[in-house]
């Protein structure tokens, strides 16, 4: 592996894109920390400190991780590439139910031009309406941050409230186009996902403070209790468990066996190729757990400040059973992540399109039939692989969460053991990495790796029964990935004993 990297700066065009993509990241990096002018940071970090020692301000914590801090730090990207992402989200999930869009989506490199030109206007539009409500909430903590004391922490907005709401919206506006330009140089003419990255460097950003936690919990003072060696040792082991989870999850697929064919266009014999379709296991990728964390939290809110208006206890401690910790919110969490991956899925992936296709150019899945049949049996698959993903999701979501509240581990620790930061971590990481092998073994380099690669299977296994479609590593994948589950109660087990639980 470390010769791949340094085979990586042999090659000139690649080494010009990860420079050039490494400029632009630390270009977006410094609009993450330089303060929006006339606001005072400081009180904005002590409240969410002290939230974050709570393990309250969820949704307030994960809009901050995904804009790399710049929301704490009162900076001009404070608005992160978010409203870039939601707006790119909305027409993606439009495309699927307007006609005028599909049509657009279908018409080539001009159609999409047109729908990327729509979503630009629209970041524009929700920058100016997100941009408007975070200044207003500044100027009024409390309406914001539940909890937040003027008295206590101070006033974050020092000079005049109109000027620097007009002053503050415009920026905080150009910050987050300058971000989508710069993910979109970074796309052209860079290595990797411009967007994805960005986003990436801001949760990766935090690793100097987690590394500085890990220490002072493992080296504490005298006179206050740290963590010993076999702590350290289970907690590596779970990252690197946790790590091998998420990985099999981003990369599992179920890969359907395609035949084609044979056709005579002419004096040439088309056709009669064998090849498979890839239904991966988590096709709706990380948008479950960020959907399911926002709208959960809304709940809660409502129906603590309705029962304390009207004075209803019974409200007001059904809504504290709704806060991270408690076993209904886990059950609520697991139920939404379920709901919404069969939701995204349903949208966003067409089995009666795909069997036209397939039906069009002369493919086929042995054993079934073209057109409906196809479709249904499509349908079938993504349905139970779905529902495995979507298991796999809750718990990498929860594992933080077990590590915050059962174990004791600080929050900005316990982030990088799961959870919504990680999956998209790996999955870009991962997806970066591909692109550099390919430059390299177009190149005639070795990749990153020599064993281990994904051989393609023979033809008499491509053309066998449905029941051997699955690819052969996907039960032992199943079960290292569940063994590796008994493994993690079992160190919770050992953890408790040696005393780092409550």
């Amino acid at each position: 592996m470390l010769s791949a990297f340094t085979n990586s700066l042999k090659i000139p065009e690649l080494r010009q894109r990860i420079f050039y993509t490494l400029s632009l990241l630390f270009v977006a990096r410094v609009a993450a920390v330089v303060p929006l002018p006339g606001l005072d940071p400081a009180p904005l970090k002590q409240f969410f400190a002290d939230q974050t020692a709570a393990g309250s301000g969820a949704l307030v914590g994960l809009y901050n991780m995904f804009t790399g801090g710049a929301l704490v730090q009162g900076a001009i990207g404070a608005l992160g590439i978010m409203p870039y992402i939601s707006a790119s989200i909305i027409f993606q999930l439009m495309t699927a139910v307007v006609p005028a869009l599909s049509r657009l989506q279908q018409e080539g490199d001009a159609g999409r031009q047109k729908l990327t030109q729509y979503t630009r206007y629209a970041t524009v539009l929700i920058c100016l309406v997100q941009g408007t409500l975070l200044i207003l909430a500044l100027e009024n903590p409390s309406r914001l941050f539940s909890g937040y004391d003027v008295n206590a922490y101070g006033d974050i907005v020092i000079v005049s409230k109109m000027w620097f709401l007009v002053t503050s919206v415009i920026i905080m506006t150009a910050g987050t186009m300058l971000l989508m330009w710069l993910g979109e140089q970074i796309t052209q003419r860079g290595i990797g996902n411009g967007v994805s990255l960005l986003i990436t460097i801001g949760i990766l950003a935090d690793i100097p403070g987690a590394a500085q936690a890990t220490y002072q919990l493992f080296f504490a003072p005298v006179g206050v209790q740290a963590l010993g060696l076999p702590q350290g040792i289970i907690m590596f082991g779970l990252f690197i468990l946790v790590t091998m989870g998420i990985i099999m999850v981003v990369q599992g697929q179920r890969k359907i066996p395609v035949q084609y064919a044979k056709r005579v266009v002419g004096n040439k014999v088309m056709g009669g190729l064998s090849s498979f379709m890839p239904l991966k296991v988590n096709y709706s990728g990380v948008m479950p757990v960020i959907f399911a964390s926002a709208i959960l939290l809304f709940p809660q809110q409502i129906l603590s400040q309705l029962g304390a208006a009207i004075e209803l206890d019974f409200l007001v401690d059904f809504a504290k059973n709704l806060l991270r910790g408690h076993v209904m919110y886990y059950f609520g969490f697991g139920f939404l992540i379920l709901f919404f991956s069969y939701f995204w899925v349903s949208v966003m992936f067409k089995p009666i399109q795909i069997a036209d296709d397939l039906k069009k150019y002369g493919g086929y899945i042995p054993g079934v039939r073209p057109g409906e049949p196809t479709a249904k049996f499509l349908d079938f698959i993504m349905t139970r692989l779905t529902l495995a993903g979507a298991i796999f999701l809750t718990i990498i979501a929860v594992l933080p969460d077990v590590l915050l509240f059962e174990l004791n581990v600080p929050q900005r620790i316990a982030i990088f053991f799961g959870g919504t930061g990680m999956l998209i971590t790996v999955g870009v990481v991962l997806d970066t990495m591909r692109q550099i092998e390919t430059f390299l073994l177009q190149r005639h380099y070795d990749g990153f790796l020599k064993k281990g690669r994904v051989r393609a299977r023979s033809a008499s296994t491509r053309q066998g029964s449905l029941g051997d479609a699955a690819s052969s590593d996907a039960v032992f994948k199943l079960t290292a990935f569940m063994g590796g589950m008994l493994i993690f109660g079992l160190a919770i087990w050992l953890w408790r004993q040696f005393g780092g639980g409550k």
